[in-house]
């Protein structure tokens, strides 16, 4: 296996758990945000590739950001950002920044506190979401510190709802062992078609810390400019809410967690249809957007 395209794993925006530049999104936009994930999406396809050693997946992984930034050869998984961020006038920054969440999943299987995971998220989720705002020209010190929260807890609820799979799969627990020593839980237990009480306590536990994150980021559509980005965060935000809160009672080893195709769709647009109704409201209710754009 020579080449990132090589290593990709089938999987694509529509496969996951949250919406990913849904229509909600202008179309001068999704193109941008579409080639960011589908570059995202081949790193993270070489950092899970089980056949790849470590060694290769940084090698593959350092390819893609020279590609990216031209100190390299073309690639096909980077080319169509390459141009995207030429088109813009954006930085690879937040692209870069992603590669080097993925070469820590090349080496790094354990993590040992919250700390230290939030500290993987910083680069392995916070990224997505400031790109995200930076194609919509959003003012970052008016709204990176709110979508930070949400992708935080975004990531964390990924690893909840899928921690028997990482475990079983890649050999990689992103729980943390404080957390696990805390509730008496075992690294072992996340290979169980059940999760012990002890393991429930765990994910219980960290579900409750996305619920504080997703708190902290609630106020972040009334403070985005662009109404529909203002509408999708707020859709992915309530189904990020339900999640959190359905991971504090149910077991992921178990039973399924995420909402059925009716049901997502039905609180995404009921979300979204909210925060479109706080438009008018919102230079009422966060004095800072008073000199914002209408």
């Amino acid at each position: 296996m020579t080449t990132a395209t090589e290593a990709r794993s089938g999987k694509g925006h529509r496969d996951e758990n949250f919406p990913v530049a849904s229509h909600l999104i202008h179309p001068r936009h999704r193109g941008p945000i579409l080639d960011f994930y589908h570059f995202v999406r081949a790193g993270d396809d070489v950092a899970d590739n089980a056949g790849l050693s470590p060694e290769k997946k940084v090698a593959l992984l350092d390819g893609l950001a020279d590609a990216l930034t031209g100190k390299g050869p073309d690639d096909p998984e980077a080319a169509p950002l390459r141009r995207s961020l030429a088109e813009r006038g954006l930085p690879p920054r937040h692209a870069l920044e992603l590669l080097d969440a993925f070469r820590m999943d090349a080496h790094k299987s354990r993590y040992e506190s919250w700390d230290e995971l939030a500290h993987y998220c910083r680069y392995s989720a916070v990224p997505v979401g400031r790109f995200v705002l930076d194609v919509h020209g959003e003012d970052p010190g008016r709204t990176w510190a709110t979508s930070d929260a949400i992708c935080t807890a975004l990531q964390v609820i990924n690893h909840l709802q899928d921690c028997g799979k990482d475990y079983q799969n890649v050999d990689r627990v992103y729980l943390p062992r404080e957390t696990l020593e805390k509730h008496g839980a075992r690294i072992e237990d996340l290979g169980a078609e059940r999760a012990t009480p002890a393991l429930r306590a765990v994910i219980g536990e960290l579900a409750q810390r996305c619920l504080d994150l997703l708190e902290e980021g609630r106020p972040l559509p009334d403070l985005i400019d662009d109404t529909r980005l203002a509408m999708e965060i707020a859709a992915i935000h309530r189904l990020a809410v339900l999640l959190a809160r359905g991971l504090t009672v149910r077991d992921p080893l178990s039973e399924k967690v995420h909402h059925g195709k009716a049901a997502f769709a039905f609180t995404a647009l009921a979300a979204a249809a909210t925060a479109l109704a706080r438009r008018p409201f919102r230079r009422r209710l966060h004095p800072a957007l008073r000199g914002a754009r209408p």
